[in-house]
């Protein structure tokens, strides 16, 4: 039996959070090995956050970060090297909840204070493992990393002066050490610079420039959104795909400072689009050095990348198979249908409720907020079953996923979760036990880079009020067996 909680850990929780993965595993498992005794020193130095995690069906790292949310993106970017932030976020995620189920599980308790003193015993191992570049970033976060003073010591008060009187010269010292520890790390975080590459990506954010582009049956345009932080090629490209698709209004744009002023071969851009026009239901990312494509099949697909390669030196092209959404969306209509149906109409509890509805992927049309049909059989069902529990409040949270301004998807997101409750509401449920909220394109779950990340994207959330505290409880498909509702 393992005695070093940080190798337990490892051998436990990392398998559960990788096992589907299949992109940057070696930079999650890094990741995720140095996650672990960063998260075990802030729980053990600040137990308030045991319970606070406890209390969260899907604990995030928003619930450590809560009031420091540039910290958290440094966090990410610091332990996450070169893997997608957005991916090593939602790893360490996933980590919270069964990191803090093995405490449990070795502390004999769920109880705050047994899980307290259990990270107390271990305090040397946390500390061997902890990666010199947090200790300044737990400082920042009010955690103290140095070994050996917990609130279980209980020094002889003879020892105690002789502590005092022999150490306090170094106090100063030890205060210019953590300085020092907190300048290298927001040297390292602020400083970083790009790898070199063959064409000038010239600006020195780490966001790189982004062009999507979607065309329809007919192989016209359908959809376009250029990101860059350079006004003057927006103008050049919006113009290209102007002329190319013959679209009077060309592309959304974005020229926000933090993104890259140079797509790699962007000269080349024109050309790629003069092939993929005409080419029915095609969907193509611009990214970095990554050119992902997708389109009705993958021969078609392989066939594009082809004739594309040439134009394109530097970039890397990655074909993907098509995103079938129609099976996609029925499939998860059937697997919530069934879970409403086995669901005890005279012990109802919201958790089970809410689990059942987050199944179900409801599909909204481009721009639009009107339920589809295949969907209101669910909310049917859902609203008779709310309606028979009084105890049942809910919040529906729509999302969207990255394409158009912060602002359009921000109102379409509350359009969605709106309309969703509008429905619920005309079939009988009190409007007093729902709110809605709209969120637009944050808390992405997938990478926004492809078709299939902007699908999953694009949704709506059921989460339980919890009436007590007025705060939400997160739900997934794993709710009904994570605990008891409300």
């Amino acid at each position: 039996m393992l005695t070093n909680i940080i190798e337990l850990l490892q051998q436990q929780v990392t398998p559960m959070v990788l096992q589907s993965e299949t992109e940057h595993l070696l930079e999650k498992k890094h990741a995720l090995d140095n996650f672990y005794p960063i998260l075990l020193s802030l729980l053990k130095d600040k137990p308030e956050y045991i319970s606070e995690l406890q209390n969260h069906l899907n604990p995030r790292l928003t619930d450590i970060f809560t009031s420091h949310t540039s910290l958290k993106e440094k966090f990410i970017e610091a332990i996450g090297a070169t893997a997608p932030p957005s991916e090593i976020e939602e790893t360490l995620n996933h980590a919270i909840a069964p990191t803090i189920g093995v405490l449990e599980t070795q502390a004999g308790s769920s109880n705050q204070h047994s899980i307290e003193h259990f990270l107390q015993q271990h305090a040397t191992d946390i500390a061997v493992a902890l990666p010199l570049w947090a200790k300044p970033l737990l400082a920042a976060l009010g955690v103290n990393t140095l070994v050996g003073q917990t609130v279980h010591q209980s020094p002889s008060s003879t020892s105690y002066i002789g502590a005092k009187k022999s150490t306090r010269w170094w106090v100063p010292v030890l205060f210019i050490v953590i300085l020092g520890l907190i300048c290298a790390l927001l040297f390292k975080m602020c400083s970083r610079e790009e790898q070199p590459s063959t064409v000038a990506n010239t600006s020195v954010s780490s966001i790189p420039a982004k062009f999507q582009l979607k065309t329809g049956q007919d192989g016209l345009l359908v959809t376009c959104q250029i990101l860059t932080a350079n006004k003057s090629y927006i103008d050049i490209l919006q113009n290209e795909v102007k002329q190319i698709f013959a679209h009077p209004l060309g592309c959304g744009a974005d020229d926000n400072i933090n993104l890259h002023t140079a797509f790699i071969d962007q000269d080349a851009i024109p050309s790629v689009l003069k092939i993929i026009k005409g080419a029915p239901n095609v969907s193509i990312t611009w990214m970095g050095d990554q050119l992902a494509i997708q389109a009705e099949s993958n021969t078609v697909a392989n066939d594009l990348a082809q004739k594309i390669q040439p134009l394109v030196p530097n970039m890397h092209i990655v074909t993907q198979q098509p995103l079938d959404v129609s099976k996609v969306v029925d499939t998860s209509v059937s697997d919530a249908e069934k879970a409403l149906s086995s669901l005890n109409p005279e012990h109802i509890k919201a958790l089970d409720v809410a689990t059942a509805l987050n199944l179900q992927i409801i599909n909204f049309e481009p721009y639009s907020s009107d339920i589809p049909e295949i969907n209101k059989s669910i909310l049917d069902q859902a609203a008779a079953l709310i309606k028979r529990a009084p105890q049942v409040e809910l919040v529906i949270e729509g999302y969207t996923d990255n394409v158009g301004t912060a602002q359009e998807n921000k109102e379409l997101s509350v359009k969605r979760a709106q309309a969703v409750m509008a429905y619920l509401v005309k079939q009988g449920v009190d409007p007093a036990k729902l709110q809605a909220v709209g969120l637009g394109a944050e808390q992405p779950i997938a990478e926004n880079g492809t078709p299939a990340g902007q699908f999953k994207n694009r949704r709506i959330e059921f989460k339980v009020l919890n009436t007590e505290t007025g705060k939400v409880r997160q739900v997934n498909e794993e709710g009904v067996n994570s605990g008891s509702g409300y």
